[in-house]
C-alpha cells in the first residue's frame, strides 16, 4: 500500500504522487499572532507536523512553509485596544506559539515568513489579476471580481447563494467602498490613518487577508506545489479565494495537488474561540500535562474529524504513553535482540503503516502501537519479541507521531 491523501478540492482520497522530482511542498496557513494559542491550534499543527514527518520517513525531501499574519483586520484592532505596536504585539505572541509548539515537539518548518516582509509579492500579483481582467480599481482599493472566476465555489461546494454570509462571517465587509459585488474580495485597501501603509501603484495602503498566503506560498514553493493545509474554517472563504486568485494570476493549475483541513476543536458543545470565551490553552495543558500526553491525545484523534475537548481522553493518553514509554524503554542485552525479525512484530509494525498510508489514520496506528507494548510487555513473551516490539515503538513513535516516550526535550 502507498500513501494517500484526502483532497478536499476533488471530494476522495487520491494516491500521493510528488509533482516532480524536486521536494514536496507543504503550506501551511499559520496563526495571526495578536493572542496566546489555544488547542485548535495545537491540533492543526500538530497534524500537519505528524505529514511533514511522515512523508520524511517515507524518503521525500520535504520544504515545510508556515507563514504568520502580521498584519491583518484582527492583529491591528487587538494592538489598537491595548496601546501597542502591531508588529512588537505580533512578534510578543509569536514567541510565545513557537515556544508552546516546541514544547509539543513540533518540527520547525523549513521557512517560517511573515506577511509584512512579503508585500512587493503581494504586490506583483495583485498587478497581473489587473492585467488580466480578473480585478479591478476603485478608490484606491482593489478587488477580485468573483464572476470572472467561473470556478470560485469548487473547493467548498458552495452555492453562490451560500456563500456571502459565511465570507461576512470570517472577515467580508459587503459594505467596502467600490465593490461591484458584495462577494468579491480585497487585494489591496488603503490604510486608516493609525494602520500601517506601504507606497502602491493604487495609493498607499495594505493588502488583504487571502492575497497574503498566495504570495508567501508562491515566493517559497513555486506556482504549483503538492499540499496547503490548514483549518477547516480557512477552506472557505480563504483557500476558495487563494486557488481563484493564484490560479488567475499565473494562468496555471492546479495551484496545489492536495487541500488538506483539520477538523475543528470544540468545548462544552461549541466551537472553541476566542470570542466565546472557551478557549483551552496549550500554557495551561503544559502545566499539568507532559507534552507527550497532550500530543498523544491530539493524534489519537483523525485529523479531518472534529474533536470534543474531554479531559478524561487525556487522562487516557498519559497513560497510553506511560505504557508506551515503559515498553519502549531498552533492556540490557536486548539490543541486538530488537534487530532480529519476528513475525507477530512485523505484522504490527506493517500495520501500522498502513493506517498512516490511509490518509494518516493515526487512532488506527496509535493502536498498533499499544498492540505492540502489550508485546514489549510481556513476562510470557520470548525476549527477542519483547526486544524487537520495543525497537519497532522507538522507530516508529519517536519520529513520526513525534512523542518524546522520555528523550530529552
Amino acid at each position: 500500500m502507498s500513501l494517500s491523501l484526502y483532497d478536499a478540492r476533488r471530494r476522495t482520497l487520491v494516491p500521493f504522487e510528488p509533482i516532480g522530482p524536486r521536494a514536496v511542498g507543504l503550506y501551511v496557513c499559520g496563526v495571526t499572532p495578536y493572542d496566546t494559542g489555544h488547542l485548535g491550534h495545537a491540533f492543526t499543527y500538530v497534524s500537519f507536523d505528524v505529514l511533514n514527518r511522515y512523508l520524511r520517513h517515507l524518503g521525500h525531501t520535504v520544504v515545510y512553509v508556515q507563514n504568520l499574519t502580521d498584519v491583518d483586520d484582527d492583529l491591528l484592532r487587538r494592538a489598537r485596544e491595548v496601546g501597542e505596536d502591531y508588529l512588537a504585539l505580533a512578534e510578543r505572541f509569536t514567541d510565545s506559539f513557537l515556544a508552546e509548539m516546541a514544547a509539543l515537539n513540533w518540527l520547525p518548518p523549513d521557512h517560517l515568513p511573515r506577511a509584512t516582509r512579503h508585500v512587493p509579492h503581494m504586490q506583483a500579483l495583485i498587478a497581473r489579476l489587473l492585467e488580466r481582467g480578473l480585478a479591478y480599481v476603485a478608490a484606491g482599493h482593489v478587488y477580485f471580481s468573483v464572476d470572472a472566476w467561473p470556478r470560485y465555489g469548487e473547493l467548498s461546494g458552495l452555492a453562490r447563494g451560500e456563500m456571502l454570509p459565511i465570507a461576512n462571517e470570517r472577515g467580508n465587509l459587503p459594505e467596502m467602498t467600490g465593490k461591484r459585488d458584495p462577494l468579491d474580495f480585497v487585494l489591496w485597501q488603503p490604510s486608516t490613518p493609525d494602520e500601517p501603509a506601504w507606497p502602491s501603484p493604487w495609493g498607499p495602503g495594505r493588502p488583504g487577508w487571502h492575497i497574503e498566503c498566495s504570495a508567501m506560498s508562491m515566493a517559497y514553493l513555486g506556482s504549483r506545489f503538492e499540499i496547503h493545509g490548514g483549518g477547516a474554517d480557512l477552506a472557505f472563504p480563504h483557500h476558495e479565494s487563494e486557488i481563484a486568485q493564484s490560479e488567475g494570476a499565473t494562468g496555471e493549475g492546479p495551484f496545489v495537488s492536495w487541500w488538506m483541513h483539520t477538523g475543528m476543536l470544540s468545548y462544552a458543545s461549541e466551537k472553541m474561540s476566542k470570542s466565546l470565551g472557551n478557549l483551552v490553552l496549550v500554557r495551561d495543558l503544559l502545566r499539568d500535562w507532559s507534552a507527550d500526553a497532550i500530543r498523544h491525545y491530539l493524534v489519537s484523534h483523525h485529523y479531518r474529524d472534529e474533536l470534543a475537548f474531554d479531559a478524561a481522553d487525556l487522562a487516557a493518553s498519559a497513560a497510553r504513553v506511560a505504557r508506551l514509554a515503559s515498553a519502549a524503554e531498552p533492556h540490557p542485552g536486548s539490543r541486538a535482540a530488537s534487530h532480529v525479525p519476528d513475525e507477530p512484530v512485523e505484522r504490527l509494525r506493517a500495520a501500522f503503516l498502513a493506517a498512516m498510508d490511509d490518509d494518516l489514520d493515526t487512532p488506527t496506528a496509535l493502536r498498533r502501537l499499544d498492540d505492540l507494548a502489550e508485546l514489549a510487555l510481556d513476562p510470557a513473551a520470548p525476549a527477542a519479541r519483547r526486544a524487537a516490539a520495543g525497537g519497532v515503538i522507538r522507530e516508529l513513535a519517536v519520529p513520526v507521531i513525534g512523542l518524546r516516550l522520555g528523550t530529552a526535550p
